[in-house]
């Protein structure tokens, strides 16, 4: 059996709301924060859609937030106010060693062997967003990706 281990951030991907397919790309009404959370949600639903599409195979897909992390995420904003919030934000964040804790559980853990299609925090099934279950949604944003990537979406 193959796992897919797919990362995502919880707080950002409930944030996010919705796929903008009028402006996927953020083109025409840019926002840093929409799109980041845009991305995360899209990131859990695309990893739902490919557990479906892989159902049977042998192959598991599953997502997982790996809990606000210490790392140098948002380090190249030069403002003064965010430097300080994000030094003190730190304080309250996991090491990137207790971050993976949850990736590998489920990369490698026999508990985790053949779950697929879930999404996980601290190495336990959670609930993700209402719109990340949206499979028609899920399936439209599929056959958008393999077209902007030009690949055939054959599965």
């Amino acid at each position: 059996m193959r796992r897919l281990v797919f990362r995502a951030e919880a707080g950002a991907h409930h944030a996010g709301g919705r796929i903008d397919f009028d402006d996927l790309q953020g083109e025409r009404s840019y926002s840093g924060q929409r799109a980041y959370g845009q991305s995360k949600l899209a990131n859990v639903m695309f990893t739902y859609e490919l557990a479906r599409r892989l159902e049977g195979t042998g192959v598991t897909a599953t997502v997982c937030h790996p809990g606000v992390v210490a790392t140098s995420f948002g380090g190249e904003d030069q403002a003064a106010h965010m430097a300080v919030m994000i030094g003190v934000a730190r304080l309250f964040m996991k090491t990137p060693a207790q971050g993976a804790l949850t990736p590998v559980y489920l990369a490698s853990s026999p508990e985790a062997e053949g779950v697929t299609g879930r999404y996980y925090a601290s190495r336990k099934p959670k609930t993700s967003s209402k719109a990340s279950h949206d499979t028609a949604t899920a399936a439209r944003l599929w056959q958008v990706s393999a077209g902007l990537t030009d690949l055939t979406a054959t599965t």
